[in-house]
């Protein structure tokens, strides 16, 4: 993966008394449940919707200690040693080749859990860069994204590989998943003019792999008719990145709303998405869609500074526990 950024390679032996990183969020734009069956897909990062990390010393044999108040949880590493994000700790410091210090680490998040929006890898991420920096050192994103990948592949299976990459690199992707002979093609991408997104949360959380194993029960059964529309959501996913290229958000929320409707037909939608979805559209949205695995989770829309605020109240008129905006910003790859 080709990506431009300078990082410095230094450390210390006096690691300072606190750190603090951030992670962004992620949405997939387009191209969900197609990316498993060889489809592309592009995500974006939501650099307005965080995860935070704070890690401060701790007092002479207290350990590790982790504390996440959004989660109601506290816990010392070594009482939970099969905690991911306590094995992620011992990961990364091994991986900076340091014993573990007396740590007292907070963990923060604004990105709802369980939502399709990275929220975990966003965490993971944040924690990462925080432990680094803490010891002294600056990991470059790509040995940021191996530990965070090799961290969920242990404890969720056989990631897809997008949220890692998506939230450690902080920059859009263009995804395609390819064979275990082969790595994932990942290439950052172009976006002309800054995307303003409003997500509307439905508050139902569903386990990813319900609707992912689903689906894959549905193409077995009938891989014909699934392969058509998996193949007519990649020529999508194409087209968008055509339309992200040139700036033509009036032809991106077409796309986006054809997108949802193969979603639909895919079998991922539920009522609770399509009437956020609706109501979004209704309120001027020139495009909307369900995000991640469906079944429940996030919607998003695609809007302007003109009609954003409608979209925010239709929204939350319609139900959405939660309303979030950010601006995806222009980027060149």
């Amino acid at each position: 993966m080709m990506m431009d950024a300078q990082y410095d390679d230094a450390a210390s032996a006096f690691p300072p008394l606190s750190a603090r990183a951030s992670a962004p969020g992620k949405l997939i734009l387009c191209g969900e449940h197609a990316v498993v069956y060889g489809q592309p897909a592009i995500a974006l990062p939501l650099p307005d919707i965080r995860a935070h990390v704070e890690i401060t010393a701790g007092s002479p044999g207290s350990g590790v200690r982790l504390n996440a108040p959004d989660l109601g949880r506290a816990w010392i590493a070594d009482a939970h040693p099969d905690d991911p994000l306590s094995e992620l700790v011992r990961a990364t410091l091994r991986h900076l080749g340091v014993d573990p210090p007396d740590l007292h680490i907070t963990l923060t998040s604004t990105i709802p859990i369980a939502g399709g929006m990275g929220s975990g890898a966003a965490i993971a991420t944040a924690l990462v860069r925080t432990l680094a920096t803490f010891m002294g050192h600056t990991l470059p994103p790509e040995q940021v994204s191996a530990l965070v990948y090799a961290s969920e592949e242990r404890f969720h299976g056989t990631p897809s590989g997008i949220d890692n990459t998506v939230v450690a690199y902080d920059q859009p992707i263009w995804f395609e998943r390819r064979g275990p002979a082969h790595p994932n093609l990942i290439t950052p991408i172009s976006i002309a003019e800054p995307l303003t997104l409003v997500v509307g949360d439905t508050g139902i959380r569903s386990a990813t792999r319900l609707p992912v194993g689903m689906v894959r029960r549905q193409w077995q059964a009938n891989p014909t008719h699934y392969e058509q529309l998996f193949a007519q959501v990649g020529t999508l996913v194409q087209q968008v990145h055509t339309a992200l290229a040139t700036g033509e958000q009036a032809t991106l929320g077409v796309l986006i709303n054809a997108n949802q409707t193969l979603l639909e037909q895919i079998g991922v939608s539920s009522s609770e998405l399509e009437h956020l979805v609706a109501a979004a559209r209704a309120a001027g949205a020139p495009g909307a869609k369900l995000s991640g695995a469906g079944w429940g989770g996030v919607m998003f829309a695609l809007t302007n500074p003109d009609n954003q605020a409608a979209v925010m109240t239709a929204l939350t008129r319609a139900g959405a526990t939660r309303v979030l905006a950010t601006t995806i910003h222009a980027t060149q790859p």
